[in-house]
């Protein structure tokens, strides 16, 4: 239900994205076909931005995104007006329309589909909760599966995550915290900008530590409201 959630997001901004180009002087099918020039490049800022250590970092991924975007958008409209114009069309070329070569326009559009998808997966992460689902991910090239109750904390290490296992194992990751914090949703705790934790197994030991297991983690200044709130039992 989740994925056919997500799938059903794309389809219907895409949709509304190849309208905004009919307007333009395409074709349903022909702006349908522009339009996914888009999906691509929202997508990779999505995923991407969150492992950007550096603000700088940040930056040179948005303006590759925005080139990677608007050289996909040169490519498909050349495509469209020589290989699918429809009868009636001139077969010489078309100019790309302005708003399509319009870097804000390019930007406004990215960045509204990437943070409406983060929301939206944020949204239906709740809707249909499912404590104990299962979740695969890769490590050292090695497909793993584990149950959300089966993590105890996840570690980030500048390039490369580390999920620790209630049993005591350990699996190296790509994805960054930030992911996995979407991913996992309700009933894992941010604690800090370096670790992620199942608010089930966790203990408030000080105002500045978290113990999971045998392990203790630290808590940032950001998140020790946050952290307080959740593990501190209310006084009776």
């Amino acid at each position: 239900m989740r994925l056919l959630c997500r799938i059903s997001y794309w389809l219907v901004a895409l949709v509304l994205l190849a309208l905004i180009l009919v307007s333009l002087d395409y074709t349903v099918p022909q702006a349908i076909l522009i339009s996914l020039a888009f999906g691509p490049c929202a997508l990779a800022l999505e995923f991407l931005i969150p492992k950007a250590r550096k603000t700088m970092d940040k930056v040179y991924l948005s303006l590759a995104m925005l080139v990677t975007v608007f050289l996909l958008i040169l490519i498909l409209h050349d495509f469209v007006w020589v290989k699918i114009t429809p009868e009636g069309y001139p077969m010489q070329g078309k100019d790309v329309p302005a708003m399509l070569i319009n870097p804000v326009f390019l930007a406004l559009i990215l960045m509204v589909l990437a943070i409406g998808d983060y929301f939206w997966a944020r949204w239906i992460g709740k809707r249909f909760k499912d404590e104990d689902r299962s979740v695969t991910f890769f490590s050292d090239r090695k497909s793993v599966t584990l149950r959300r109750s089966e993590i105890a904390y996840i570690e980030s290490n500048d390039t490369e995550v580390r999920i620790v296992a209630t049993s005591g194992e350990s699996h190296r990751n790509k994805t960054g915290i930030g992911q996995w914090e979407n991913l996992l949703g309700d009933g894992f705790l941010r604690i800090h900008r370096s670790y992620l934790v199942n608010a089930d197994l966790a203990t408030l030991s000080t105002p500045d530590t978290v113990t999971v297991g045998e392990t203790q983690l630290p808590v940032s200044r950001k998140y020790k409201e946050a952290v307080q709130n959740a593990l501190t039992p209310p006084q009776p």
